[in-house]
């Protein structure tokens, strides 16, 4: 087996579980106070895994240069909105099906990949993919009529159009973190990545503090008192992160996404045993659906 492919499944597994325990946390820091605590208490363990690969496995420290400036800061920004409108997201829906809407990301990396950086992709890696998202469609329409108008009323609502762009702003954070990451050369995709993610979740960190503290400093105060359960958030996150970043390095953005479709497999399982919510049939195929989608991809 690749390796990209466990770490990928890792990658999902932890996101996840981040995406869950900034849920539980929304209702005492607020949208932005639950999507800070990503990169705010994410950052000191970024910088600390980069350590690590250089003091103790002795990889080099690869120098930066402006195109990986450049792709850094689109995918730091995007990566905040995105998971901003995923947190509010949560508010307006259950976790699984909020979860759900931004799986649409792989078609949308996959053009995004195609059009910035001009990756191809086999007929049957796309089949796959689009398999994959049908069976998002058809969870997001499961406790509605199954029929056209029912489809379209159910893309063009507030929810879907949320989610949806949500899993857009994923897409172009992922094929800017690969171009980023790749902008590096060298010496290792490991480094590379873990070089990335220390950069960017700084960024992130700065960026977000500045912007809480002109609109809202209570909000700091707030995410400081939760440090308990938020630093599990920022552990969560970055480790999820450096999978990503790193199975990006090895391999193409679009069957990274794609494959990271197994996260809706542990959302079920999230929404079931952590938010007892209960799953229709509708919603049990669908999940079946994505599993084919991503056995598919690895087969093309």
């Amino acid at each position: 087996m690749e390796a990209w492919i466990p770490i990928t499944i890792a990658a999902a597994f932890l996101q996840n579980l981040r995406s869950a325990l900034q849920k539980r946390l929304r209702s005492s820091l607020g949208t932005r106070g639950a999507s800070f605590v990503r990169f705010g208490y994410g950052f000191p363990l970024a910088v600390l895994y980069v350590g690590v690969l250089h003091g103790v496995v002795g990889y080099a420290v690869p120098d930066l240069n402006l195109r990986f400036v450049f792709w850094a800061v689109i995918g730091g920004l995007a990566q905040i909105y995105a998971t901003i409108l995923l947190v509010h997201l949560f508010s307006l829906r259950n976790f699984a099906v909020g979860t759900a809407y931004s799986k649409t990301e792989p078609v949308q990396a996959a053009l995004f990949g195609f059009l910035l950086l001009g990756e191809k992709l086999t007929a049957g890696a796309v089949f796959a993919i689009v398999v994959g998202v049908v069976g998002v469609m058809l969870i997001s329409m499961a406790r509605s009529p199954l029929s056209p108008k029912s489809l379209l009323t159910a893309l063009a609502s507030r929810t879907a159009l949320i989610g949806i762009a949500s899993g857009g702003i994923f897409g172009i954070s992922a094929v800017a973190y690969r171009s980023a990451a790749l902008a590096l050369e060298g010496p290792n995709p490991v480094m590379q990545a873990a070089t990335t993610l220390a950069f960017v979740t700084g960024f992130q960190t700065l960026y977000m503090l500045v912007w809480m503290l002109a609109t809202d400093r209570g909000e700091i105060l707030r995410v400081a008192k939760s440090w308990r359960s938020s630093s599990l958030v920022g552990l969560a996150g970055v480790l999820g992160s450096a999978c990503w970043f790193t199975a990006m390095a090895l391999q193409p953005v679009a069957y990274v996404r794609a494959l990271g479709q197994i996260e809706l497999v542990f959302t079920f399982m999230a929404s079931w045993f952590m938010f007892k919510e209960r799953l229709n049939l509708r919603e049990l195929s669908g999940c079946l659906l994505i599993v084919g989608g991503i056995l598919g991809l690895l087969l093309a």
